[in-house]
């Protein structure tokens, strides 16, 4: 099965006024005592937002913006993937894979499309421009899973082969590998698979953060070691989602696929949770409201609020992993220190320490990733 299918997004009217009458009709629950988002989603922020979901939020506009697009869908290994493949007009353009975060999908990257492969219309050097390969990861969006579902775990280094797979498919014999969340687990991944094929691997986050070893810190300054202590205890502690979704996914994947209001709480969590909101209040969220649901409505349309959460219960959630098979570029890799750790077993080109507002940084920062994506393929010369 190599087919390259044009696929379109086309949903029926019947099942957007299926999310609006679920929404009219959500039984809404009390607030609990105790400080705002302290104990979850406040109701009155949700409800807000669900209002807005409901009455205000145009899919069809996005929808739209999406199938501006080239969409295409094949099979690889059993598994039906979903894909935008644009190409830029650029001769000389290096090919791309773009992996994108969880909970996410390809509308993460929908801002630095244009940029990426139109540098010339958006004010850039066009000698830096890339044809872009944005799959949906298996479990996600329009990649939804099979019925019956493939029994072999979708782990991080399937997704690697399935990806390598698919770059082949499409002609391309070189290319580059850019992830973020999600994305920057694949990515290193991919390199290691395909190191004949993968020219660098660029990820936004995850290298040199201390997993418990005490060498991580042999080397650094006690204003490093304090730097980096500090940010652990920004993140520490949380809503407790992780080892649930490592046990238990399936329970939750009723209330994803029944209510949209459960679905929207949860991504609305992550996000803020990812964001490292301080417990009992919450920053204004850095994203656009209706890029925001444009997600949500994505996880909602296609089903996919249980089946993406394979991330964590096969195991795949974690840190990107090491290797020194192709160079390696960091966006936003935070402190020196994590560049020292993480210089010890990658071969590091480019690291910048660039501050974003939201943990989905295409989202949040178009305009630094394309500028560091593009920085750190044309310091690889190729």
């Amino acid at each position: 099965m190599t087919d390259i299918e044009q696929f379109r997004i086309d949903i029926p009217q019947t099942d957007l006024d299926d999310l609006a009458d679920r929404l009219a009709r959500t039984r809404w629950p009390s607030a609990l005592p105790g400080a705002e988002w302290s104990r979850g989603v406040p109701v009155g922020h949700l409800k807000e937002l669900a209002e807005y979901w409901r009455d205000g939020y145009d899919w069809r506009a996005w929808e739209k913006r999406f199938n501006e697009f080239p969409q295409y869908t094949t099979e690889i290994d059993g598994q039906r993937i979903h894909f935008l493949h644009v190409r830029s007009p650029e001769p000389d353009a290096i090919p791309l894979i773009m992996t994108h975060s969880w909970p996410n999908s390809i509308a993460e990257f929908l801002n630095v499309l244009g940029p990426l492969t139109d540098p010339r219309a958006h004010g850039l050097d066009p000698s830096r421009a890339f044809h872009v390969v944005a799959p949906s990861l298996p479990g996600f969006g329009f990649s939804q899973f099979p019925e019956p579902a493939d029994e072999r775990p979708w782990d991080i280094a399937r997704v690697a082969r399935t990806w390598a797979d698919l770059m082949g498919r499409l002609g391309y014999e070189r290319y580059g590998a850019h992830g973020n969340d999600a994305g920057a687990l694949v990515t290193p991944c991919l390199a290691v698979h395909a190191p004949e094929h993968v020219i660098g691997s660029h990820i936004t986050a995850g290298l040199g953060v201390p997993m418990g070893d005490p060498a991580d810190f042999e080397g650094l300054t006690d204003e490093e070691q304090a730097s980096v202590q500090e940010l652990a205890a920004r993140f520490a502690g949380g809503s407790g989602y992780a080892p649930y979704l490592t046990n238990r996914p399936q329970t939750l994947s009723f209330g994803f696929t029944d209510s949209p209001v459960a679905q929207l709480a949860y991504l609305v969590e992550r996000f803020k949770e990812f964001d490292g909101w301080p417990d009992g209040a919450a920053p204004a969220e850095p994203i656009d409201r209706d890029l925001l649901l444009t997600n949500a409505t994505l996880y909602w349309l296609t089903a996919t609020g249980g089946t993406s959460s394979w991330t964590y219960y096969e195991g795949a959630a974690g840190m990107p992993i090491d290797q020194t098979v192709v160079p390696t570029g960091v966006s936003h890799g935070g402190p020196s220190a994590f560049r020292k750790i993480a210089s010890r077993k990658n071969d590091i080109v480019r690291w910048a320490d660039r501050e974003s507002p939201s943990h989905m940084v295409a989202m949040a920062v178009p305009d630094d990733l394309v500028s560091e994506i593009r920085e750190f393929f044309g310091s690889l010369g190729k």
